[in-house]
Parts: structure tokens; sequence; C-alpha cells
């Protein structure tokens, strides 16, 4: 866990003692002023690390590890292959899925090919009623051949209505072997495991050869697009917080630098809360956590150079109308 927030006043101590560099540090200046004035610049900071959203990329399928690709440390871009699984019973799904497209295919085709024949017996039939029913007006057929070459039109009309059904029929089977397909497709592409996001790995979990259950994360993901420094810091202070306010970062490593942050976070409870009865004193050893997230315009900029788990000091203000010490103004590398 982070130091409590400590006052500006005490800094001092800290930076000394955090490095051998701190005697050169340029906020050694910013400091001496402080402690002359009392503490009245309505800074404060708090020690605290950077700090990064960790996804866990699984498969979604259970199946024997054939590959993985990524390696620790290494960055690898939205979309990028991290792992495949044992895509042969996959493969298998799809080529019966794209014989079963086909054979639906065959099959409205022969029912289309039953239409057309349908309609030609409908036609014959129509004709035959027509020129019997003539024949019957002029009494040369009997009642019993209008009556037969009626039927035969009638059943004629119900073979064709049953032909086009099949059609229909025909082209429902072909919409759900697609879906079939897509299915074993969509499967297949499935047993290949990749990134979601641009990002570091942070762990390779699994190796090639292992079988893994579904859901089982493969690779650790670090996104850098997603990084923050979490501070403590007293109720005093935080009551005067909102989010989105400015902010400022100095790391450990390159304290030469001023990085710009804003509030993303401020904790609803204090992380020391009292079991039973707060007294004056206990209220003022509560803290809460706030987390001071780093521009995404900033991280993609810098993505080669962030590091998660590097120690620094975070500064935020009492007021946004409080004016940031020079000590304290913005520099990056160039």
């Amino acid at each position: 866990m982070s130091l409590p927030s400590v006052p500006l006043l005490s800094l001092a101590v800290l930076v000394a003692l955090a490095a051998p560099v701190a005697a050169e540090s340029p906020f050694a200046g910013l400091l001496a002023r402080i402690e002359g004035a009392g503490d009245q610049t309505g800074v404060t900071a708090s020690n605290g690390r950077l700090e990064a959203q960790s996804i866990d990329v699984a498969g979604k399928y259970a199946g024997r590890l054939t590959e993985v690709t990524a390696s620790e440390g290494q960055m690898v871009e939205a979309g990028a292959v991290l792992a495949r699984l044992d895509d042969r019973d996959a493969q298998a799904q799809l080529l019966a899925a794209e014989a079963s497209v086909l054979q639906a295919q065959a099959a409205k085709a022969e029912a289309e090919a039953a239409v057309m024949q349908a309609q030609s017996a409908l036609d014959v039939a129509r004709t035959s009623r027509d020129r019997v029913t003539v024949l019957h007006g002029e009494g040369h057929a009997a009642q019993a051949q209008l009556d037969d070459a009626v039927n035969a039109a009638t059943a004629a009309e119900a073979a064709l209505a049953s032909a086009k059904a099949q059609v229909q029929n025909g082209a429902a089977l072909i919409a759900a072997a697609e879906a079939n397909r897509v299915q074993a497709q969509n499967a297949l592409e499935d047993l290949v495991i990749r990134a979601p996001i641009r990002g570091r790995v942070l762990y390779r979990l699994h190796e090639p050869g292992e079988v893994i259950a579904a859901g089982t994360p493969v690779v650790t993901l670090l996104d850098l697009t997603d990084v923050y420094m979490v501070l403590y810091l007293p109720a005093s202070v935080v009551g005067t917080l909102a989010l989105n306010d400015a902010a400022r970062l100095v790391l450990d490593p390159v304290p030469q630098y001023v990085v710009p942050a804003r509030i993303s976070f401020v904790a609803p409870q204090a992380q020391f809360t009292p079991k039973s009865v707060e007294t004056s004193t206990e209220r003022a050893d509560l803290v809460f956590r706030v987390k001071l997230a780093i521009p995404r315009d900033l991280l993609v900029r810098f993505a080669d150079r962030v590091k998660v788990g590097v120690r620094g000091i975070g500064f935020v203000r009492a007021t946004p109308e409080t004016p940031w010490p020079a000590d304290l103004a913005v520099k990056l590398p160039e």
C-alpha cells in the first residue's frame, strides 16, 4: 500500500531519502520555499506508483495449445495472434457444414425443377379441362369426362402449390445450413486467440502442448492507454477535490520531468475506518483512495517508455484556481 498523504512541508524528508539525486532535484527549491512559507501553497502530495488496467486474454473453447506466440514484455497490436488451439475437429465440422449447404442447395434446385414439371402438368390439365368443357357443352362429351378433367386440373394445381412449398422449404434449409457454416467458421476462428487491445504482454500463463479449459487465461495484457497512480489522501484534502481536476506526477527514475494527470476516481469510503466510534483524532487518520490518470494521448505518444510499478509522487490542488508552483509546470521528454 502507498504511504499515507504527507504535506509538502514534510516531503523534503521523503525526497532526501528517496535517491542520491535528491540533492540535485529541481524540487529542492520548491520544498525549501514551502517549508519557509508554512505550506500555504494549496498543493498536497502523496507517494504512489504507476498502475495499469490488466486484461486476461482467454480462449473461448477448451483444447490443446499448439502455439503460443506472445512473449512477456512484448508490445502487441490489437488483433495480433497470441496463441492457437488445435483446430482439426473444428476444420472437420466446417467441412461438414459446407457439405450441408451444398446438399440444401441441391434440394432446392430439385424442388424448383419439380415446380416447372408441376406447372407443365397444370397447363396440360387446364387445356384438357377447357376442351372437354366445350365438347360437353356441344353434347359430344359425357358429364363423367368433364368431371374427370376438372378434377385433374384441380390436382395439378395442388401439385404445383406443393412443389412451390418445397422450394420455400429448400430456401429455409439453405439458410439453416449457412448459419451452421458460419457458426463452424466462427468456432474455427475462435481457436485463434488474439489480442483485444494494443498493449504489453505482462504474463505468459501457458505453453504449447497444454490442454486448457474454456475461459482459461493464456496471456495477461497491460492496457498502456489506461495508466494511473493511486494516492491515499486525508479527508480534509479529498473534500475539496473534484473529478477531472488537474494533477501532476513526478516519477522516481526521472525526477526532472513533470507529468500531467487528472483525477479520475475518488473512493466514496475511507480506507481506514474505525470499527465503532470515530473520535476527532481517528477522523484525522482517515484516508481515501484517489486515482490520478495520465492522458491517453500522452500514453500513446510515449508507449515504448511506459512502465507500471514505477514509484513517484502525485500532486493535487485544493481548488482548480490554486496556481501550480513553477517547479510543477508540465515538463516532458522531447
